[in-house]
């Protein structure tokens, strides 16, 4: 029974053999030549990547977190990305902003909440205008507040070889200061994603 099987298979693979060399020539009737296919990935060809082991130097800590974004949300990514450029800070700097207000904000701009705000902290990083980080119009314009909370980051030494979670906390001073972690690698992502955009 073993031999049958095996005859038979190799009986068809013959044949399929046979069938592709008889149906080669068939196949290449088409003129189209190869130069003139031009791949998708070419488009992007001139666009230079980020440097990913730029991105977490230190590896993730702890369990990560991950949410979908809406296209505000992704404005408010690319408005940190752009501040981060004018002050002459690199991709690392974006991650630690980006994962900073995730856990603020959720990369959403909010304004005063009444009795759900954390005294009057408000915008994309949390900025309390009481604690002299801006006027309300200030802390919500992501530009502003980015630049704000960056100018901070820059005034903190060593803030490049310090795990995220430590680096966003001596900025923020949040009664919370190990949930920045949580959100490196989606902020990690979003940098990689939008920094060449």
């Amino acid at each position: 029974m073993n031999t049958i099987m095996r005859k038979s298979v190799l009986g068809i693979a013959g044949l399929a053999f046979a069938g592709g060399i008889a149906a080669g020539p068939a196949m290449h009737a088409d003129t189209t030549s190869v130069e003139s296919v031009k791949p998708v990935a070419a488009v992007q060809a001139d666009k230079p990547g980020v440097d990913k082991a730029k991105l977490i130097p230190h590896g993730v800590q702890g369990e990560q977190s991950r949410i979908d974004l809406n296209d505000e949300q992704v404005e408010n990514v690319k408005a940190i990305i752009a501040a981060t450029k004018k002050s002459d800070m690199d991709e690392r700097a974006a991650v630690v902003a980006i994962a900073t207000a995730l856990q603020e904000s959720k990369l959403e701009n909010l304004g005063h909440l009444g009795d759900r705000n954390d005294h009057d902290s408000q915008g994309l990083f949390q900025q309390r205008p009481s604690s002299g980080w801006g006027t309300v119009e200030q802390i919500t314009d992501p530009e502003y507040s980015t630049k704000a909370f960056l100018k901070g980051l820059k005034q903190v030494d060593g803030w490049q070889d310090m795990p995220l979670t430590k680096a966003a906390q001596t900025v923020q001073v949040s009664a919370y200061p190990f949930h920045y972690a949580q959100w490196e690698q989606q902020a990690a992502d979003l940098v990689a994603e939008h920094w060449n955009s």
